[in-house]
């Protein structure tokens, strides 16, 4: 199971992470650790990638499955309380993007739970990938 913080600016944009491991354009995110919480993954996992601490509870927008890689992830939209965008370990650039960037920057699979998270959908979405596109 994984989790991904979409961090939403007072301008409507999303923050976005590129990945250092394979390029790619994505919330900050990743898996959760055994005997962690999903509130204490998602934070851990949003300030490694981004220097940013969010504010809890975040609102969750989505439920994604990948169905090639078999893994769950739930996404949040999340405000930022503290810190300045900057990259990390894992992390090779950060990008305030806009929705149009967002579908142009991120594969398919990525942009739309951005998207889901910027339109703040309730009940949270439910979408299932082969790691690219939707299926």
């Amino acid at each position: 199971m994984s989790v991904a913080g979409v961090i939403v600016d007072d301008q409507g944009r999303a923050l976005l992470i590129q990945r250092r491991d394979n390029g790619q354009w994505e919330p900050p995110g990743g898996v959760v650790e055994a005997g962690e919480t999903l509130p204490d993954a998602l934070q851990r996992e949003v300030l490694e990638e981004t220097g940013m601490k969010i504010a809890l509870p975040a609102t969750l927008t989505g439920v994604y499955k990948n169905m090639t890689g078999l893994i769950v992830s739930l996404v949040f939209r999340c405000e930022a309380i503290d810190g300045t965008p900057t990259t990390g370990d894992e992390t090779y650039a950060l990008r305030w993007a806009t929705r149009d960037e967002v579908v142009t920057l991120a594969d398919e699979a990525y942009a739309i739970r951005v998207l889901d998270a910027l339109d703040s959908v309730t009940p949270p979405a439910i979408r299932a990938h082969d790691g690219v596109k939707l299926v």
